[in-house]
């Protein structure tokens, strides 16, 4: 056994041990069953800072990032202010989610919405999302950081044993610890994580600036000469053409819209259930601002547009398919300490996400499935044990897919980000929109989800199934199938919310937002400076992450620079990303701390009981009847999947 697999080995045992004794010591402290799902709603304020950054930027990000900035240069790298994107996500809703689960008592963002719209359509496509991030998207992430363990190991280390030991690890501490154990388990591994971008940014910047400048080199004699962009630029604002995998586009798919599109559908994270449920069970939103200006766009852009950028554009990046195992692999013999170190830091940043998405989705399942439909009657303690049953049938599902059936797997995976976008017109309903109805924000939020898979492999693979075949590929346009759906999403529900109004939900729902308005607080400066608000906004995403990031293509020199004119400067368009980063930092803190979007309440929220909650005419369907629509709907799943095994 090599010195650096005995680090490896050593490092993996004793944060192992730290991360299950995290979920016996929450189990210990738990004042009631209530604590598994919640944590009493109790998390202190650095406590979400950490979690919820983790969980924002977990390390397929990291990871995936440096792969994709080695493959397709800078016009890739440019998604890095994603960084920006994410966090204002969490400042448009999260700290009215956390207002409206303080007063109302709510315990999954389904409940809440569900109770909100006064339906169980906005209920069950939100359980839908919460399973694909727990399942799937999960699954790929612990493969990720599975295969990370076997490249660093030199192939001692089997992929698919690392798979399992390292899910049932998350499982393990999860299932005993619930929500609190999530959290507390995470705040470290966030810790880790940044410890390990850090270290992966010093060891790609360790060989110089010419080292960097070499790397710069080969990918700009690589450009494609059929694009009309320089080689380490934008390759322009959009391309008409069908999608990968029936027309693909000419040179880089990476054009403004692409990269636009993208950045908003990696907003689906802090969109996702399992963030409205972290939001919940924190004390205070006084973190708020703190998580959403500094750390996230704050530390972790300076990371990604930084430190990661450069893994991949180095003579690493340019020689390898995966920059950061061989960063990580190339110090086996000076430093094999440092092997172990790294490789756990890489996994603990897949851990805090994986572990935050299974609590947050066995809650789900039990409160606004199993519960509402099948069994009403369950006690807490009863619902406890149901949540950690569901948590294990959850991770059994994605290891299963994930070792058996991989591409699958990665197919239901992309779903995921655009899943979570969808949310978006139901969150702004629910926080901004009063006029926004039941009716038009379920159709559309099912047109959006209907878009979604349309626009990924798994719909092709489904029309070809019923003997259709599609005229479009994978993100047809150069646009992400997130944005496919929220465009189809938005207008469906705006036209749908236009004719289905009711005096009389309309008032029920402006209980809501009386509430909110009043509690919420804003600036005496506010009114006035929302037009400027907005303005800045859309500003910074024009030209950003959209059309006007082209001009970021020579704002500061030829982006079609040689390797020897790069020694003695960066390419244009990363200086353009560096210089809108720092701007969309100022952003984020406009908008949460001088808006108010994300700090404090202006005075104490009381819990309101439920007998003085504002009521819907929609009641829940009785227990013997959707026990019969489960019945028929388990069938119709086992005879899709026996004709699939039969026609195969």
């Amino acid at each position: 056994m090599s010195e650096a697999l005995i680090w490896l080995v050593a490092a993996l045992a004793l944060s192992s041990a730290y991360w299950l004794y995290c979920g016996v010591a929450c189990a210990r402290s738990a004042e009631s069953p209530r604590s598994f799902f919640l944590a009493d709603r109790d998390l202190p304020a650095w406590m979400f800072v950490l979690v919820a950054t983790g969980a924002s930027f977990p390390a397929w990000i990291v990871l995936g990032h440096a792969a994709l900035v080695a493959s397709g240069g800078l016009a890739f790298a440019e998604t890095a202010l994603c960084a920006i994107t994410i966090p204002l996500a969490g400042v448009l809703f999260l700290k009215r989610q956390w207002m409206l689960g303080k007063r109302y008592g709510y315990v999954t963002p389904a409940e809440m919405l569900g109770d909100y719209f006064g339906g169980e359509g906005i209920r069950l496509c939100t359980v839908l999302i919460a399973v694909v991030f727990a399942v799937p998207f999960m699954g790929t992430q612990m493969r990720a950081a599975a295969d990370l363990l076997a490249a660093v190991s030199g192939g001692a280390v089997d992929p698919i044993l690392a798979l399992w030991g390292v899910t049932g690890l998350v499982f393990a501490y999860t299932c005993v610890g619930g929500l609190r154990a999530a959290a507390v388990a995470g705040a470290s591994q966030s810790l880790l994580l940044a410890a390990g971008a850090i270290m992966i940014g010093v060891l790609a910047l360790a060989g110089g600036f010419a080292d960097l400048a070499g790397g710069l080199g080969q990918q700009a004699g690589a450009g494609a000469p059929t694009v009309s962009a320089p080689p380490l630029g934008i390759p322009g604002v959009i391309q008409f053409v069908r999608g990968l995998g029936v027309e693909p586009p000419l040179g880089s798919p990476w054009t403004a819209t692409m990269i636009f599109s993208y950045c908003i559908s990696l907003m689906g994270l802090q969109l996702a259930p399992a963030f409205g449920l972290l939001a919940f069970a924190t004390r205070s939103p006084k973190g708020f601002v703190a998580q959403q200006t500094w750390a996230a766009a704050g530390a972790a852009g300076v990371l990604l547009v930084v430190a990661i950028t450069a893994a991949g554009l180095s003579r690493h990046g340019a020689s390898t398919s995966d920059p950061v195992a061989r960063l990580i692999g190339g110090l086996a013999g000076a430093a094999p300490w440092f092997v172990g170190i790294l490789a756990v830091a890489m996994l603990a940043g897949a851990q805090v996400f994986a572990s935050l998405n299974l609590s947050a989705a066995s809650t789900i399942l039990v409160r606004d499935v199993y519960r509402r439909y099948l069994d009403p009657e369950l006690d807490v303690a009863g619902q406890r044990r149901a949540a950690r049953i569901t948590m294990g049938l959850l991770a059994l599902a994605a290891l299963l897919l994930a070792t058996f059936a991989p591409a699958a797997e990665r197919a239901l995976a992309a779903l995921a980000l655009g899943f979570g976008l969808q949310l978006l017109p139901a969150l702004a309903g629910l926080c901004w929109l009063r006029w926004l109805t039941r009716e038009g924000v379920v159709v559309g939020l099912v047109a959006g989800l209907v878009a979604v898979i349309f626009t990924e492999p798994l719909g092709g693979a489904v029309a070809g199934f019923f003997g259709i075949h599609l005229p479009w590929g994978r993100w047809p346009w150069t646009l992400h199938s997130g944005a496919w759906g929220l465009g189809i999403n938005a207008a469906a529900c705006l036209v749908i919310s236009l004719i289905s109004q009711r005096a009389r939900e309309h008032t029920r729902r402006s209980a809501f937002h009386v509430f909110l308005t009043a509690f919420a607080g804003r600036p005496r400066s506010g009114r006035a400076l929302r037009p400027l608000a907005w303005a800045l906004t859309l500003a910074w995403m024009f030209f950003a992450i959209g059309p006007g990031a082209i001009y970021g293509n020579s704002a500061f020199g030829d982006g079609s620079a040689s390797a020897g004119a790069l020694a003695t400067g960066l390419p244009s368009l990363w200086i353009w990303q560096i210089v809108w980063w720092a701007l969309g930092v100022l952003l984020i803190w406009f908008l949460a701390h001088r808006m108010a979007l994300s700090t404090r309440p202006v005075r104490p929220i009381e819990p309101l009981p439920r007998s003085q909650r504002p009521r819907s005419d929609v009641a829940a369907l009785a227990p013997g009847e959707s026990q019969r629509w489960a019945l028929i709907a388990i069938g119709l799943a086992g005879l899709a999947i026996l004709a699939n095994w039969l026609f195969d």
